[in-house]
């Protein structure tokens, strides 16, 4: 049987892809690139040397060498710019905060790559997702610190039945050791952090080479008095409290609204105030991974939070509301992701954030 394996130049596909060469499968690998500096007018992603997208596929092609297995390469750079990036700006224009990472796994990783695999053969695609499927149903990985289906919540459900991750099973530090173990050119490599396209850099000076921020009011959400300055609301999320723009004050205000018509951003003060707390949120663009449809269950409002029960209300196919005790920084924009226990039911975007049955007035 072919696999077709998604490689990055991670240490995470190419021990996925020596995992399934061990069980005996016929293993291809695919390199995609989705961003290009020159392209896409990112001057700061353009450096001395080798671009970091470059330098990936170097160690892609080093590790499939060192796996005995072919490279192919496709690129997305055109489709990422239109269903990826193009999102990503367009909500930032709106106030939210977007997870292009999620649109990216929607558009490009399981839809127009599993296409390119087919064509190259597949009979299956794996990657090195952090991610585990049992019959016709999406588990979380074992080692949850790593776990990777909140990412995922947006794949279309029958895009998963020839999909394999063969490292969900496995916790991050025992992928490292069996690189290490096989001479992997990738073995201590640093993984990537932050949004793709942005990768270590500063994500405010990336923004303003697309958008650029105009310089606003900071507002008391408590006391309606204005207290500074911020530089464009698209550089501010919910919960946010470092570089907000106040000076010597920045660990104890934290940002809890945008009025994008006014261009104002609300702030209050205090990790724990009234003003990040929420109790119900509206969430649009559903997708159902699971077959069930639970009024109880839990779902996490952000990747690393922590999972919240909620009661779920279904207005539609595409619209629910999720209802819950009480949390913090639930923010427009953001993936509400639904799990029954370890089963990652679906996910959607969040439209709207309430407290006591009314829309928060300073979102």
């Amino acid at each position: 049987m072919k696999v077709v394996v998604g490689i990055s130049g991670g240490v995470d596909s190419a021990v996925a892809a020596y995992l399934l060469i061990k069980e005996g499968y016929d293993v291809v690998g695919l390199f995609m690139k989705n961003w290009d500096s020159n392209i896409n007018n990112d001057p700061e992603g353009i450096t001395e040397g080798i671009c970091p997208q470059e330098q990936d596929f170097i160690d892609a092609k080093n590790a499939c060498d060192i796996l005995g297995i072919p490279l192919y390469r496709v690129d997305f750079i055109k489709e990422y710019w239109d269903n990826v990036f193009t999102y990503f700006l367009k909500e930032l224009e709106k106030g939210r905060t977007p997870n292009p990472d999620i649109m990216c796994n929607k558009y490009i990783k399981f839809d127009l790559f599993l296409k390119e695999a087919k064509k190259l053969g597949a009979d299956k695609v794996a990657t090195g997702h952090y991610a585990r499927i049992e019959g016709n149903k999406l588990l979380r990985a074992v080692d949850l610190n790593k776990d990777q289906t909140y990412f995922l919540s947006q794949v279309k459900v029958d895009n998963f039945k020839d999909i394999l991750f063969p490292i969900g099973n496995l916790t991050k530090p025992e992928v490292r050791k069996i690189a290490k173990e096989i001479g992997l050119n990738v073995a201590d490599k640093k993984d990537s952090t932050g949004i793709c396209f942005i990768g270590e850099r500063h994500y405010q000076q990336f923004v303003q080479n697309y958008i650029k921020g105009r310089e606003g009011d900071i507002v008391n959400v408590e006391t309606n008095e204005v207290i500074g300055k911020h530089n464009g609301l698209i550089n501010y999320t919910i919960g946010q409290r470092r570089n907000v723009g106040l000076s010597g004050d920045d660990k104890r205000h934290y940002v809890c609204g945008k009025n994008v018509e006014k261009n104002i951003l609300y702030v209050a003060y205090g990790e724990d105030n009234k003003y990040l707390m929420s109790d119900e949120a509206v969430i649009e663009e559903m997708n159902y991974i699971g077959s069930e449809k639970p009024t109880f269950a839990t779902c996490k409002f952000r990747y690393r939070a922590e999972d919240v029960p909620i009661r779920i209300e279904y207005l539609n196919e595409k619209e629910i509301i999720v209802r819950y005790d009480s949390a913090k920084a639930v923010t427009p924009g953001q993936a509400c992701v639904i799990y029954l226990g370890n089963e990652c039911i679906g996910g959607g975007i969040i439209k709207e954030v309430r407290k006591n049955g009314e829309k928060l007035w300073y979102l």
